[in-house]
């Protein structure tokens, strides 16, 4: 079933070389994963309270010491 969308979408793609291609590809992956739907709120209030007061004592301090922090090395 083709729409005028897809055809555009395809002929755009077909004039990308390949590894453009491929990332258009991934993109379209990431997407189809990023659509499915997780789990209600009420599901997940059973896990509420699990996490001991020290533990996200230590959790806070870990992203208060490495938020905003930029490795150049890294890219």
């Amino acid at each position: 079933m083709d729409t005028p969308i897809l055809d555009e979408i395809t002929k755009k793609i077909k004039s990308l070389p390949d590894n453009l291609q491929r990332q258009v590809l991934i993109f379209i992956d990431a997407l189809q994963v990023s659509s499915m739907r997780g789990s209600p709120g009420k599901v997940l209030l059973e896990f509420s309270g699990t996490i001991s007061p020290d533990d996200l004592t230590l959790m806070e301090q870990a992203i208060e010491s490495g938020c905003e922090h930029v490795d150049s090395s890294e890219w």
